[in-house]
């Protein structure tokens, strides 16, 4: 494993490592460097036989603000985007989907705890793991379609498989905030604790359990579990990267982004 990376750091102790986004981007919102270096953290993780669970958290005073768009605009295909533009907007997302996928597809046990705010790109990392906790101050948010965005990296593919279908319509067709006591009641977390210190001692509390049961066994459950979703979650998303790659570029995503900029109201035509 690298030194240093940029967008996360890495501890191990005890058979347990620690994961903790650090952006470089405000509110450790995922930029450049976070895309290419989950897949190398997490596979290295995995292969290590130290490593018996994984606690994944941020720093600072949120989780994530998930997609850092001053850093990622570039990636978002304009209206005059042709079939090459659109070609690489779809290779691009295809990885980036992979970078989500790193973590999911983790045969070592995955633990979030979420403090502060957690939005859409967010949502879609915690999509990714086995177990959520939050702390009374966590703040959750599928925003994309206030972006004119069709959430494309995991959220639309593994929600549905945590979520009761009402309450996933709900959050995603709105792009509503909820707290921590709503995320618990409709099981998008397991529980929720006083403070950010309490949640992340509960999250390691709970990979020190794992981390001292059998490692073979515990890989043989998470495959076992895994592999009643993988084909759905593998074709949702193959879905959406096609169709974002034909039908995200608009005039509406142009005014949602200038609107959030320019920090005033959109106002979308359906164009």
């Amino acid at each position: 494993m690298a030194d240093t990376y940029e967008s996360v750091t890495v501890d191990i102790s005890e058979h347990v490592a620690r994961v903790t986004l650090i952006g470089p981007g405000k509110g450790n919102a995922m930029g450049p460097a976070f895309w290419a270096e989950l897949p190398e953290v997490f596979g290295t993780l995995d292969a290590d036989p130290e490593v018996r669970a994984i606690v994944l958290t941020g720093s600072g005073r949120n989780f994530s603000y998930g997609l850092d768009l001053a850093a990622m605009g570039a990636t978002l295909p304009g209206l005059d985007a042709g079939a090459k533009g659109r070609h690489g907007f779809h290779t691009t997302l295809l990885k980036m989907q992979g970078a989500i996928n790193a973590v999911a597809d983790c045969r070592t046990p995955t633990i979030a705890s979420v403090h502060g705010w957690c939005i859409g790109g967010g949502v879609d990392l915690i999509s990714a793991v086995d177990i959520r906790y939050a702390s009374t101050d966590a703040k959750f948010s599928v925003r994309e379609v206030k972006l004119a965005i069709v959430a494309d990296v995991g959220s639309l593919a593994r929600l549905p498989l945590i979520l009761s279908d009402g309450h996933l319509r709900e959050l995603t067709l709105t792009g509503k905030d909820i707290d921590a006591a709503r995320a618990e009641k409709i099981g998008l977390v397991n529980d929720v604790y006083d403070d950010a210190d309490a949640s992340l001692a509960a999250a390691h509390a709970t990979a020190a359990e794992i981390a001292a049961n059998p490692p073979l066994t515990v890989h043989g459950i998470k495959d076992v579990l895994d592999q009643q979703r993988t084909a759905r979650v593998s074709e949702s998303l193959r879905y959406v990267a096609a169709w974002n790659s034909a039908f995200l570029p608009s005039k509406d995503l142009g005014e949602a982004v200038t609107a959030m900029f320019e920090k005033r109201p959109p106002k979308f035509t359906g164009e």
